[in-house]
């Protein structure tokens, strides 16, 4: 019996990667993303498009539903939806602090809720949460994505402790810079927040270093992420975190060993930040 996957955030970008790396692999895969029309290069390739907005239960339900109506059962689950909110924690409105955790933490985790019962009678399945090396990490204007990160990384600790008896495996996938839309919509995002006002300076030097062209050359594939998840579902006994793409490693390595003010230090200069 083939075995399925489930990857959300699937219609560009790591999300697509990773759904043909599955397929690759020998699973059924279904890729879900709110609008079905970008899964069409997808459904061409022979994965199965779905309609799943991870800001709806109803619409996570009924994804899930779907997936055990055709197959009978899921093995896999990738938690990659996800977007950056940048801008000064002072300037982004609740209203859109809270959606950041909706779509980054709170979908994820209701996935996570939803795939167990099956996963726990199968007593097997992989729940792969890609959070970030900004869930290590911290940024100057980032604090809401950061947030969702860190949490995201706890969540999945807990997790991995409890679904363990199970013969259930939760693994953190952390992407370094990887060239896809994801900076671009974040420094969009943070100008419209924080263009104006006290933070004016700082948010027109972060959102430059997002988008500049040396910065964009760096950027990994997203196929260096699908290809660790590929290893991750993979495995006899997963690792539980990989860190993959551009800066990943060295920089949660160096978060590891400066104190905080010395990161503090290192990453504004980084970034670009004016000094006072």
């Amino acid at each position: 019996m083939s075995k399925t996957a489930l990857v959300t955030g699937a219609s560009s970008g790591i999300g697509e990667a990773t759904a043909l790396k599955l397929q690759s692999l020998g699973y059924t895969v279904y890729g879900a993303a709110r609008r079905t029309d970008r899964l069409q290069n997808l459904a061409s390739k022979g994965i199965r498009p779905l309609a799943m907005d991870v800001t709806s239960d109803e619409s996570m339900q009924a994804g899930v539903e779907r997936v055990i109506t055709d197959t009978g059962r899921v093995d896999v689950l990738v938690n990659n939806a996800g977007y950056g909110s940048y801008g000064a924690v002072e300037d982004v409105p609740l209203s859109e602090g809270r959606y950041q955790f909706e779509v980054n933490v709170f979908g994820a985790m209701r996935l996570a809720q939803l795939v167990l019962p099956h996963m726990r009678a199968q007593k097997s399945g992989s729940i792969i949460n890609v959070t970030s090396m900004g869930g290590k990490i911290h940024t100057p204007l980032g604090g809401w994505y950061h947030g969702t990160k860190f949490a995201l990384e706890a969540l999945s600790d807990c997790l991995r402790l409890e679904t363990k008896p199970f013969g259930i495996d939760v693994v953190v996938i952390e992407p370094g810079g990887i060239a896809t839309e994801w900076g671009s919509i974040a420094a969009d995002g943070l100008r419209k927040a924080s263009a104006d006002g006290a933070y004016a300076e700082q948010a027109d030097a972060v959102a430059t270093s997002m988008t500049s062209e040396a910065n964009a050359k760096r950027m990994s594939s997203p196929q260096v992420i699908a290809d660790a998840i590929g290893k991750a579902v993979t495995a006899r006994k997963p690792k539980t975190r990989y860190a993959a793409g551009f800066g990943a490693r060295p920089m949660i390595t160096l978060r590891s060993v400066l104190s905080d003010r010395g990161f503090d230090s290192f990453i504004s200069r980084a970034t670009g930040l004016p000094r006072t």
